[in-house]
């Protein structure tokens, strides 16, 4: 996101005006802990540790757009929007004004479609031990020609979802294939324990036979693959396509220069079922937050 999107002084200035953030502010001056949650300190008012703006402040409809329309921002529904952004900033009645926003956010209209269970019934996985060991491996195939490539791997962790989107050109051979995984995924993360995936038993025999040639080993190892799909690769799919048509729609022929983009806003993005983002679980921190504009200790900007 924009490096100086938020100019503090711009914000201090704002607040200074606003009479019923200066009346918090003035209880704080007396007595620190004189308002549940809010903090003064360095000139600037803090809620929950994160600074305060005024809910007039001029600033609002850049960081809305800065936090929904950017390719960090993704696009992201209300509640991916309003974690990423209530992770940073707060004003009062910033609930309501992102869920507005988003709800009249023409691009999201024009590209989102409603999510449809998949038909059949999928077989559940026994939930993994440890993060970055099983992941599942699915390709987006048929997109539009774009630096050469038309296809994506997709690849995610099980348990921590930390994904990875890799382009390929088609067709694409299981050798190509295992030497994208050794480049990408294991030279990151080690070899799996287990790989679920849908594709045929022989285009697997044939990746893995390539996986240990490309280590220079013949030695067996236990891993196991699952010829099945949990649902969950297809959930990132489908999140990954509709950011590509927001981004693409237009220029569907640059699609590929948006994709390092896009597994950075989906690495960074709240997710519901773990209550975090895939980055604060594998990094065990947050993701880096915006870089704002403002004085330093000296006085410089």
């Amino acid at each position: 996101m924009a490096h100086g999107l938020l100019d503090i002084d711009i914000v201090t200035r704002e607040v200074e005006k606003d009479e019923e953030l200066q009346g918090i502010i003035e209880i704080l001056k007396e007595d620190p802990d004189g308002k549940a949650n809010y903090q003064w300190k360095a000139g600037n008012l803090f809620y929950k540790g994160r600074l305060v703006l005024s809910r007039k402040s001029t600033l609002i409809p850049s960081l809305l757009h800065t936090f929904h329309d950017s390719v960090l921002g993704g696009h992201s529904g209300f509640l991916r929007t309003y974690k990423r952004m209530n992770g940073e900033i707060h004003w009062m009645g910033m609930k309501n004004d992102v869920k507005k926003y988003v709800e009249q956010c023409e691009i999201c209209q024009r590209n989102k479609t409603e999510a449809l269970t998949p038909a059949g019934l999928l077989q559940p996985l026994p939930i993994p031990n440890l993060i970055l060991e099983d992941w599942t491996m699915d390709f987006i195939e048929g997109l539009p020609k774009a630096g050469g490539y038309d296809s994506i791997m997709v690849v995610v962790d099980r348990l921590s979802k930390m994904a990875h989107f890799i382009i390929l050109k088609h067709p694409f051979s299981a050798k190509q294939v295992a030497e994208k995984f050794v480049e990408e995924i294991i030279s990151k993360h080690g070899i799996p324990n287990s790989i679920v995936t849908d594709r045929d038993k022989v285009f697997l025999s044939h990746f893995w036979k390539e996986l240990f040639t490309a280590m220079g080993t013949s030695l067996k190892r236990s891993t196991a693959f699952h010829p099945q799909t949990d649902g969950q690769t297809e959930r990132v799919n489908r999140c990954l396509e509709t950011y590509l048509r927001c981004f693409c729609n237009e220029q569907p022929t640059k699609w590929h220069r948006c994709i390092p983009w896009a597994e950075l806003w989906y690495n960074t993005t709240f997710h519901a079922s773990a209550k975090t983002t895939p980055f604060q679980i594998v990094y065990g921190r947050p993701p880096p937050p915006l870089r704002f504009e403002g004085k330093s200790d000296d006085g410089t900007k």
